[in-house]
């Protein structure tokens, strides 16, 4: 409802009543014309006020649509009782009798209210909802004793009615000091944008409850009369009852379970008249009215005390529940994990007991943020802590201890802590469903075991020190991973690990951008548009091409060409890196399958794109590309980064043995540009060694790094591997690796990259002592 309808409705309801209220106290028309226009006008206006909060109970949702359809139930009662009053004096032309089937209307008018009072989302819920009814009944029942012992009891029994009669009246006032009891300590905790509704009803409330005292003041003497000013009492509070609606249809939209906490008022309010009672109780001659009275009043103060003192332990519980729990996704936060870990390392090292730490952080979670918005990044945290939590045993503390990091605490675990870590690791497999979006997470997971003897305090420090170190290990790699703690990770500087190179796309791009791109890689690699260009391999020894190496681009129609640095990031952040290596895969079968029937067989070499190397089943679609093509698996070669194996040795090393099971060549590309690990040379199976272009370049100006390189040829060799140098850039560089017994060759001093046209046409190379001539071939993409 606009403002201008309502402040024209208010002010024609104003008239109204004003035209009312003075036809009844002048009396116009003689007394047959005001009984008729008090009956009517109040019918009218119980009708006014049950249509308005019918409207208003209709437009709203939630508990302010019980509330309001309450409150109407309520109005509706009235009415149906005035409509019986009216039949009484208007129809039959009789006197009301009381009670009488209308005062069952008008008492249901009293209960439905005060259930909407509490239906109202204001204030607080739950238990309070209940001490809202009892502080009502507390006031309403001191107030009987109160005015009972001050002569109301004379007064009822002036008449001598039954019990029945002399209920029915002392229901009127006590249903009435209770709605306006609740409605006054509701008000007092409403907010500013609420008060208006509350207000309004609050006035309603208290003339409703004057009148109806009268009336049964008046009652008790002789039966009431249509046609006094009680009448006008009663419409006027039905009024504010139907404004009280209108103002809540025009306020529908305010949040109204914002409330603030009770004030002081509301605390001690309802025991303000307890003294009085008390004195009244002790100077009164008891009667059974008195007591039952002075009981149930007790029985509301105990009740409410009661309630009182299980809220404050609920609060007290849910207050330290917070201080020690993520408010995300209720984990314990790093206080809790902190004072456990503490706990834990002290049972240590009085008891022996293992205790281990795992810290976990998420590669390129921040890409989430910036591409589905910060909604579908908590939505995502959630899921990965419910992922970490199926994976740990269930006397495991899981922590979440920043933005996107989590720490898991073992204590004395059936289960070695590498084997939580790797399970955990292996959690982040399938992928998680954001906003109809597969998002494929992957983690970096570092795992410290074990303190040292000492103070409890810095040993758990040390503890949670080591672990971080060791994610941080974990991260170097930049495709995630899993690694222990070791001594020589005290060396890492942290500054140099996040973000790795591969993240830098995420802040160069907006949200909206980050989508349109990645939409645009996904329709690409549908459709097949990206394209291959291949850089050949020569054997050193006969100079003749030996196979060659698939690279991936991308011709953006808008960007224009894009190299894999550009989106190969974009890919593995949003799961398309599966399908990305079969498009490169089948391309590449198809331009071998070309060269095939053009009378040669080239062998082809694939980067395999991280984390591939942990999808089991990878070997198997690799291995249909590659003979639905029509071709023998042994003419692939599979390369992978070291980095990668470093992190995930347990699952590279099945993928890897299941590869070579179906005749697929393995090749470690950019051997030496991290951190390497001798030891998976000798426990992978691998069959080709890539010498990175970082060893090669610096290798005639440094005696050093040629006997790097010296070294490591003939470590391949004694293991049984071929070694491969690739960035070679000029023939002298070329010639020392023949003299050094390099197998394999690559880079633009042999041939740059070219398209798969020009691969026939690549020649013998030239290379000093084996007389064979360079081919002259321009680059290529």
């Amino acid at each position: 409802m606009s403002r201008s309808r309502f402040y024209l409705t208010c002010g024609a309801l104003g008239i109204a009543f004003i035209v009312f209220a003075a036809w009844l106290i002048g009396e116009w028309g003689g007394p047959s014309t005001v009984v008729i226009v008090s009956n009517v006008g109040t019918l009218l206006a119980g009708g006014f006020a049950a249509t308005c909060a019918g409207i208003t109970a209709r437009s709203s949702h939630g508990r302010q649509r019980q509330a309001w359809s309450a409150l109407t139930v309520a109005l509706t009662g009235w009415f149906f009782g005035d409509a019986i009053w009216v039949y009484y004096e208007l129809v039959l032309a009789v006197g009301t009798p009381f009670p009488s089937p209308a005062d069952a209307g008008y008492l249901l008018f009293s209960i439905a209210a005060c259930v909407s009072l509490i239906l109202l989302p204001i204030g607080s819920v739950g238990q309070s909802q209940t001490r809202l009814v009892l502080d009502g009944l507390t006031v309403a029942c001191s107030l009987l004793v109160i005015l009972w012992t001050l002569g109301l009891d004379d007064v009822f029994h002036r008449g001598g009615e039954s019990r029945f009669v002399f209920a029915v009246s002392v229901a009127y006032p006590i249903f009435d000091l209770v709605l306006l009891t609740v409605a006054l300590l509701i008000l007092t905790r409403a907010r500013v944008g609420q008060r208006a509704v509350i207000t309004v009803f609050t006035l309603a409330m208290g003339v409703m409850a004057l009148s109806d005292s009268a009336f049964v003041l008046i009652n008790a003497d002789q039966r009431y009369a249509s046609g006094g000013l009680l009448d006008i009492g009663w419409v006027a509070g039905l009024l504010l009852l139907g404004v009280a609606a209108l103002v809540g249809l025009r306020s529908k939209h305010i949040e109204f379970g914002l409330a603030r906490p009770p004030s002081r008022t509301a605390l001690w309010l309802p025991y303000l008249l307890l003294p009085v009672v008390t004195i009244c109780t002790v100077l009164s001659e008891s009667s059974a009215t008195l007591l039952i009275t002075a009981l149930l009043l007790v029985l509301a103060v105990v009740v409410r005390q009661f309630l009182m003192a299980d809220e404050n332990r609920r609060l007290l519980a849910t207050v330290a529940e917070q201080a020690f729990r993520d408010p995300l996704t209720k984990l314990a936060n790093r206080a809790l994990f902190q004072d456990r870990l503490s706990h834990a390392v002290a049972l240590q090292i009085r008891d022996g007991r293992s205790v281990a730490v795992l810290s976990i952080d998420l590669d390129d979670f921040k890409l989430v943020n910036d591409s589905l918005g910060h909604p579908s990044g908590d939505a995502l945290l959630k899921a990965v802590a419910e992922r970490i939590v199926d994976s740990v045993g269930a006397g495991d503390t899981v922590a979440r201890v920043g933005g996107d990091e989590f720490a898991v605490l073992i204590e004395d675990g059936p289960e070695p802590s590498l084997v939580v870590a790797h399970r955990i690791f292996d959690a982040f497999d399938a992928p998680f469903t954001v906003d109809g979006h597969d998002v494929f997470m992957r983690p970096s997971v570092g795992v410290a075991a074990g303190v040292a003897d000492g103070d409890p305090e810095a040993s758990a420090d040390t503890l949670l020190k080591h672990a971080d170190l060791a994610m941080y290990a974990a991260k170097r790699s930049q495709h995630g991973g899993v690694a222990a703690y070791t001594t020589d990770m005290q060396l890492i500087d942290v500054r140099e690990v996040d973000p790795p190179r591969d993240r830098d796309i995420a802040p160069r791009r907006n949200g909206s951008a980050g989508l349109q791109l990645f939409a645009q890689l996904r329709r690409a690699i549908d459709h097949g548009e990206l394209s291959l260009v291949y850089q050949p391999k020569f054997t050193v020894a006969t100079g003749h091409m030996t196979g060659v190496e698939a690279l991936v681009r991308w011709e953006h129609p808008e960007r224009g060409l894009m190299l894999p640095g550009e989106f190969l990031p974009l890919a593995r952040q949003n799961g398309l890196m599966g399908a990305l290596t079969d498009a490169v895969v089948y391309r590449a079968v198809q331009d071998a399958t070309g060269w095939r029937s053009a009378g040669t067989d080239v062998p082809f070499a694939v980067n395999l794109f991280p984390p591939s190397l942990g999808d089991f089943e990878l070997p198997g679609r690799l291995t249909r590309i590659v003979t639905n093509g029509g071709l023998d698996t042994d003419c692939l070669t599979v390369e992978i980064t070291e980095d990668f194996l470093l992190g995930n040795t347990r699952r590279a090393r099945k993928v890897l043995e299941m590869l070579r099971e179906l005749n697929i060549r393995v090749s470690i590309d950019d051997f030496g540009s991290g951190y390497s690990a001798l030891s998976y040379l000798r426990e992978l199976p691998i069959d080709e060694l890539k010498l990175d272009r970082e060893f090669i370049a610096p290798m005639l100006s440094d005696d050093r790094a040629e006997a790097i390189v010296c070294a490591i040829i003939d470590l391949t060799h004694r293991l049984g591997m071929t070694c491969v140098a690739e960035g070679v850039e000029d023939a002298t560089t070329a010639a020392r690796l023949a003299e050094h017994g390099c197998d394999i060759i690559q880079g633009y001093y042999c041939s740059p990259p070219i398209g798969a046209s020009s691969v026939l046409g690549i020649g013998p190379l030239w290379l000093e002592g084996i007389g064979r001539a360079k081919p002259a071939l321009s680059p290529q993409t």
